[in-house]
């Protein structure tokens, strides 16, 4: 099925340019090591309480 030729789509999420299919959902390799590097570095976190430690002793 076709899509609807006036369906919005999604904007490149580092730069907001439109997306090409061979870099999807970014426009360029450049968009992508750039959110590749932001995930690499921890900068994509959800906030929340810290995780407690297992108990290693347990068995």
């Amino acid at each position: 099925m076709p899509s609807k030729p006036n369906t919005p789509r999604a904007a490149c999420p580092i730069c907001g340019k439109p997306p090409t299919p061979e870099h999807r959902p970014f426009c360029s390799a450049r968009c992508r090591q750039v959110d590749l590097g932001r995930w690499l570095s921890g900068s994509y976190v959800i906030p929340g309480a810290p995780a407690e430690p297992e108990d290693e002793a347990e068995g």
